[in-house]
């Protein structure tokens, strides 16, 4: 069973990298009760639908950065594999991030009743970001 994020929770989870509002593979994974496994492959299995604008994949430094900016600002609400990791160990795969536009597009490739439900609520799923320079 996947853990899964609920949609108030999601301002926290939304940053700012290379100027655009995201959310890392690991967070929009929860928020559509799916395995970021399966989320990563839905998106490299349709790649020609997500355009570096859509979605990108994060550089060692933007990793590196992130991590020391989760550990040093005790933020609760960070979920994603970078603030859990264990210092001692690698990150095998660098996460991905997802625009507002690829959070709609990864909607649209899986089969989850989660993601679709989430894609026609309302409110945008990306909206407020924390700042970080990467």
């Amino acid at each position: 069973m996947t853990e899964t994020l609920t949609p108030c929770a999601v301002a926290d989870v939304v940053l700012t990298i290379r100027g655009h509002k995201v959310i890392l593979d690991r967070d929009l994974a929860m928020l559509y009760g799916v395995e970021v496994k399966r989320l990563n492959e839905q998106m490299k299995r349709n790649r020609d639908r997500f355009p570096d604008d859509f979605a990108f994949q994060l550089t060692l430094q933007e990793v590196t950065n992130l991590k020391s900016q989760f550990a040093t600002s005790g933020s609760p609400g960070m979920r994603s594999q970078i603030a859990t990791a264990s210092s001692k160990r690698n990150i095998r795969f660098m996460p991905y991030a997802f625009t507002e536009h690829g959070v709609i597009m990864a909607a649209t490739v899986l089969n989850s009743s989660k993601a679709v439900e989430r894609t026609r609520g309302q409110e945008p799923v990306v909206r407020k970001p924390k700042s970080h320079r990467g």
